[in-house]
């Protein structure tokens, strides 16, 4: 492909043979095909590169990398961004489900917002099997014009998936790679949140897959998720647990003194930042993400990948 795609999708792997199949061809089967998919492969030991392979040749959207090393899946990340070609980029994960309008969708309302930096759709939950077991309306406010509330809300609300959104290239570039720290996924969005609204297509268009494979599951320590960013962080005197919380807090400190406020809203931000520290010291006050799922109960189905 010599052309400039209009948008790159960037899928970061490692060892996802079961699974890889059905999401390559769920984005390959987007209405929306200006898009180059490039897959940066973390080493994998399994039948990940066969696949990449295999649809490489049948695709030539498709570009295919395979680290020599297990770099971690923080750089792996930050690979597949690098490569990228598009004016827009998305991330997208191994073993989740895509409905067939979701990239046309997106795509369409950043057109049509250009104050919008990242636009997604409202996600549902699948199972191994691809069952939809929950779906979750979007619980967020970061549709709105001031920073400091579009802040707030990140920091106190849950959910949302933003960081698997449609973005801005440019926006990407503006801010800091992706960390290595425990939850520095959250402070990368926080990034995106303070350069510019979101928008949400008001449907379920996005299937994350819940299964124990999961990072988040295979990895229940906030050190063991520290090491899958980055291998090197598994190593316990170096890497202690305060170290790893200490870097997520001052992540987020790093986030408002970089982003584009003046004065009178960093100070906003910081106070709301305070709260926050304040609050996830009081048990039960952290509000579970399932809180916002609807459950489907007997009228579950089974997202088919055409």
């Amino acid at each position: 492909m010599s052309v400039r795609p209009r948008l790159s999708i960037g899928l970061p792997v490692y060892n996802g043979e079961r699974f890889l199949g059905q999401s390559l061809k769920a984005l390959l089967s987007q209405t929306f095909d200006d898009f180059e998919l490039v897959i940066s492969d973390n080493a994998s030991t399994d039948r990940t590169a066969e696949i990449c392979r295999d649809y490489a040749a049948s695709d030539d959207r498709i570009r295919y990398v395979k680290q020599r090393v297990n770099v971690g899946a923080a750089a792996n990340h930050n690979a597949v961004f690098a490569l990228s070609r598009g004016e827009l980029f998305k991330w997208a994960s191994h073993d989740d489900l895509y409905d067939p309008r979701l990239l046309a969708l997106c795509v369409d309302l950043l057109d049509r917002r250009p104050d919008v930096v990242l636009t997604h759709a409202w996600q549902g939950y699948i199972d191994s099997n691809g069952t939809v077991v929950a779906t979750v309306r979007y619980p967020l406010d970061t549709d709105l014009p001031d920073p400091v509330k579009r802040f707030r809300s990140h920091l106190f609300g849950v959910g949302g998936d933003d960081f698997y959104g449609v973005i801005r290239s440019d926006v990407l570039r503006a801010v800091r790679p992706h960390g290595s720290y425990h939850h520095a996924d959250r402070t990368f969005v926080a990034q995106l949140v303070l350069q510019g609204p979101f928008a949400q297509v008001p449907e379920v268009l996005y299937y994350r897959r819940d299964h124990p494979g999961r990072a988040e599951r295979s990895a229940p320590s906030k050190r063991a998720r520290a090491a899958n960013l980055e291998p090197r962080r598994g190593n316990q005197r170096r890497n202690p647990t305060a170290r790893l919380l200490a870097e997520y807090v001052g992540g987020y400190g790093a986030v408002v003194a970089r982003a584009p406020l003046t004065l009178a809203q960093q100070v906003a931000c910081y106070g709301y930042l305070s709260a926050w520290l304040a609050s996830r010291a009081v048990p039960g006050r952290s509000r579970r993400m399932e809180d916002s799922f609807v459950r489907v109960g007997a009228r579950q189905s089974n997202i088919e990948v055409k």
